[in-house]
């Protein structure tokens, strides 16, 4: 009870936002309808049972102008007025093509809902480089807003219908099951309505069997959930870094890994098949006994003359419908397992987000009115909690360029993180100018999937950037030759070498015209000719930026006018 306790509170809170959100209206006018319609389905089952009723005792009577009557338009029968079958059947496919439209309608409106406030919290905050970082049990953030979103929303509405169809069912059909029943003496003991009892007993039975059963379900489905993604996750991985792998002959290797990974999906979804085996085999089982079991209840009432075979069958068919929603949580179970499986990952999700925004650990951006960057007394350590930085100052001026030079994990790239304000590791102040614009360019760019004016445009919109600005921008870095390619979708970051990348990023830079520029071997790639020129070119259209490079090369020197060595003792200026 205190498991379920915690599963209802947690399912209720990850819905709750959409019903009070600001499309309330329309989504609760959508379920609304959903409702009716659903109800209207459990209305015209009702009546379906006595139209049965009417139909087999016209079957008994050898009476041909009621059962083509009630196979039509209608007619009457047993003294009252029954609409055909042809008009049910036309109602009924009306109402349930209708009923299933709109709950897809109303299901795709919440999806779209809560993927783009999901998208807001992992996003806002940067919230998702800091998970990246430090929570390695949050796996696969894409799993989650990609899939566990939708299935969330899919078993919610699926399962919260049929389980409000069940109630109703059961309402409407207990009445009908007792009337139809009858008294049942044993040893001198008058049950009333004792099919109903039978029903009863029946389905909780059922329903403690197979949660009994089924229960190792709810961790199997949970740790499937993780073992799927992370399979799909070291594919993606794979097609990302096709060439690195190529180069290093590594598809041994990498066969290795993505067969160990999906041998732990394989061994997972054996459990599955076995503890599904193990509940199928009861739940089959279950609705086979259910099907004749009515009948064998209710036969001797028959043989004894006390009900007609059309009492037979309604009685058989209002037992089927209280055992049926009784029964919901049996049939239902596998599913039931899943959502909550589902409902634990998202939970984790939107608390590990949570935690990552409200960490303010690390040197934090605020605006100020000065006409500098200033990092003061930085102290950067590393995700382990190892220093690697202590008491670290750095001024940069607009117009200004300083180059930071170094051994290789000395931490150069960390100060350009935390100039960056990215670095959650640490603590100092960092001070940037109210309004200014910041632009990083690291030493492998980032290239977003799209046309190639988007990924030379970024994080600009590139709808709002003219083509001769970006035609203009490529040329100027040397990448004349993709000038007539700009609308052109492809993976740009597998079709360009690391050297036309990095031109691409200072094209970026050109387009850009930012106040304050930073750059971490964002030309390592080049020769040291086009190297000085894209220098050359920056300094020249960017005079009144600030300008910071992290290089190991001695030429770089040339377009700096200050020089700082990152060491042991911290930061120091070069006398180089």
């Amino acid at each position: 009870m205190r498991r379920l306790g915690t599963f209802l509170r947690d399912a209720w809170a990850l819905a709750r936002p959409y019903w009070s959100s600001e499309e309330r209206g329309r989504a609760r006018l959508l379920l609304a309808a959903v409702v009716i319609l659903n109800l209207s389905l459990v209305g015209m089952t009702v009546v379906l049972t006595y139209w049965q009723r009417a139909f087999y005792n016209a079957l008994e009577a050898k009476d041909p102008a009621t059962f083509w009557s009630l196979i039509f338009l209608g007619g009457e029968a047993d003294g009252t007025w029954f609409p055909g079958f042809s008009v049910i059947a036309a109602a009924y496919i009306l109402v349930a093509v209708y009923q299933l439209y709109l709950r897809q309608a109303l299901q795709i409106r919440w999806r779209s809902w809560l993927t783009r406030n999901y998208l807001d919290a992992w996003l806002a905050d940067r919230a998702y480089y800091r998970i990246a970082l430090t929570d390695a049990q949050t796996d696969n953030p894409d799993q989650r807003i990609a899939d566990d979103l939708r299935l969330f929303v899919d078993d919610m509405l699926s399962l919260g219908l049929g389980l409000m169809n069940s109630v109703v069912t059961l309402v409407s059909f207990i009445f009908v099951l007792w009337s139809l029943s009858g008294p049942l003496e044993i040893l001198g003991v008058s049950i009333p309505g004792y099919m109903v009892w039978v029903a009863l007993l029946y389905s909780a039975i059922g329903t403690w069997l197979a949660h009994l059963i089924g229960r190792p379900l709810i961790r199997l489905n949970f740790l499937q959930q993780r073992v799927e993604a992370d399979f799909r996750y070291a594919l993606v991985r794979f097609r990302d870094n096709v060439e690195g792998i190529a180069l290093h002959g590594g598809e041994a290797d990498e066969k290795r890994g993505l067969l160990a990974r999906f041998q732990a999906l394989t061994e997972n979804w054996w459990g599955i098949m076995t503890a599904t085996k193990r509940l199928t085999f009861f739940t089959a089982g279950y609705t086979q006994v259910a099907s004749i079991f009515p009948l064998v209840v209710a036969a001797p009432g028959y043989f004894a003359g006390r009900i007609p075979l059309g009492g037979l069958i309604q009685t058989s068919t209002a037992f089927g419908q209280v055992q049926g929603a009784l029964s919901w949580f049996v049939d239902e179970y596998a599913r039931l397992t899943e959502l909550l499986a589902t409902v634990q990952r998202l939970t984790g999700f939107q608390q590990a987000i949570a935690i990552a925004r409200a960490t303010t650990t690390g040197p934090q951006p605020v605006p100020d009115a000065g006409e500098a960057v200033t990092l003061d007394g930085a102290t950067l350590a590393l995700p382990d909690g190892r220093i690697l930085l202590r008491d670290v100052s750095l001024r940069v001026e607009k117009g200004e360029a300083v180059l930071i030079s170094g051994a290789s994990g000395s931490g150069k790239s960390t100060l350009f993180r935390a100039l960056a304000g990215i670095w959650p590791f640490g603590q100092g102040r960092l001070h940037i100018p109210d309004g200014a614009r910041a632009l990083f360019l690291p030493q492998r760019p980032y290239l977003p999937l799209g046309t190639l004016r988007r990924a030379v445009c970024y994080p600009l919109d590139a709808a709002l950037v003219p083509d001769e600005q970006v035609q203009a921008a490529l040329a100027d870095v040397g990448l004349a030759h993709l000038q007539d390619r700009l609308d052109v979708e492809d993976i740009w970051d597998r079709r360009l070498s690391g050297g036309e990348q990095q031109r691409l990023a200072f094209a970026r830079a050109l387009l850009s015209k930012p106040d304050f520029l930073f750059l971490d071997e964002a030309t390592a790639s080049l020769d040291p000719a086009a190297e000085a020129m894209l220098y050359r070119l920056v300094t020249e259209r960017l005079p009144d930026a600030g300008l910071l490079s992290i290089a190991h090369r001695p030429a770089v020197a040339a377009f700096h006018g200050r020089q700082l060595r990152v060491d042991e003792a911290g930061l120091q200026p070069n006398p180089a």
